[in-house]
């Protein structure tokens, strides 16, 4: 039979394409086990999601971090913690500076179909809001037309700003800050009208007003919807997996009950929905994943489940006490939803 020379090219691209995707397959995970730590590229000081204090880091962002190590290298303290400015975090990422992303990073289109950069899971559904002086008589963000507003280099929020106001006919003067505390500064200082950025962001920040918080409000509008997630290089699917599954496994374990205080307990008994099953049927999908077995619980048993951090970084019991609202699971109200195990 002759094979025209048309299908022949298309075979033989399929063929050169596989070989290249079977090439790049794992090779994150690999390198992160050959080097025996997991680098993540953080905010450099946003309280509630990573700050740091003296050699100590903490926060929401930085305990996905170390539950992703202990899940790959079975000790949380294994991640190392690389502060980024927002305009710096994709140059980062694409260089290999970093293995995963957690710097209250926007999924977007743009992001992930230009800059080739994946989105394993959603950690923080979040908004953009505004933050102005208590006094200023403002109350709404229309109040603003006409107005220097501070906003962060390199984020989503620039953009949001000048199409919002536009599609109002409407207009502000941007005034652009290099990060996140140099722009709440600058409203400190008076130097703009309103502070615009993910509205968790700006209650972290707020605590850093430099007399009193209450001297200044965030505003109810919400001018954008604003998942925050984890970043990762999109050539490596294998990578995804892991980072993906590991956050999965966390929203899982509250659905279930399943804390950092009683996960021995519920593996002796062998009853609980997450935890029950053979030995065989672990090593079958930690295998598949490329980790040791019970990488899930080695998660947990770092940094308990999804709502144990975010109550412990930015809800109740934190300073921010931001009340959960669209962070809560989905059969709570809220929009975190892991799909099953099996």
């Amino acid at each position: 039979m002759t094979i025209h020379p048309t299908v022949c090219k298309a075979a033989l691209l399929i063929l050169a394409l596989a070989v290249s995707l079977s090439g790049q397959a794992g090779e994150v995970l690999e390198s992160v086990k050959a080097r025996d730590q997991l680098r993540c590229g953080v905010s450099a000081d946003i309280p509630g999601f990573s700050t740091r204090d003296g050699d100590s880091w903490r926060g929401l962002d930085i305990d996905f971090c170390r539950a992703v190590a202990a899940a790959v290298l079975g000790d949380p303290d294994k991640a190392q913690f690389v502060p980024l400015a927002a305009a710096a975090r994709f140059p980062a990422l694409k260089g290999r500076k970093i293995d995963l992303l957690l710097n209250n990073t926007t999924w977007t289109l743009t992001r992930e179909a230009v800059l080739k950069i994946q989105f394993p899971g959603i950690l923080f559904y979040d908004g953009q809001g505004f933050m102005v002086p208590a006094t200023a008589g403002i109350s709404r963000v229309g109040d603003l037309n006409g107005a220097t507003i501070c906003v962060e280099k390199g984020t989503t929020s620039l953009n949001n700003l000048i199409s919002y106001f536009k599609t109002r006919g409407g207009e502000v003067k941007p005034l652009v800050m290099d990060s996140a505390s140099e722009a709440a500064t600058a409203l400190f200082a008076g130097r703009c009208r309103a502070y615009t950025s993910d509205a968790a962001q700006l209650a972290a920040l707020r605590l850093r007003a430099p007399d009193n918080p209450q001297d200044f409000v965030i505003l109810p509008e919400r001018i954008s919807r604003e998942p925050l997630t984890a970043a990762i290089w999109t050539g490596d699917l294998e990578w995804g997996t892991v980072v993906r599954w590991v956050l999965n496994f966390l929203i899982l374990a509250e659905e279930y009950g399943v804390t950092r205080d009683n996960l021995d307990a519920l593996i002796a008994e062998n009853q609980n929905p997450l935890l029950r099953g053979s030995d065989e049927e672990r090593d079958r999908v930690a295998k598949a994943l490329g980790l040791a077995p019970r990488w899930g619980e080695r998660a947990i048993r770092a940094v308990g489940n999804y709502g144990e951090i975010y109550e412990r970084n930015v809800g109740r019991d934190s300073p921010l006490k931001i009340e959960r609202g669209l962070n809560r699971l989905w059969n709570q109200g809220g929009l975190h939803y892991a799909p099953p195990l099996d």
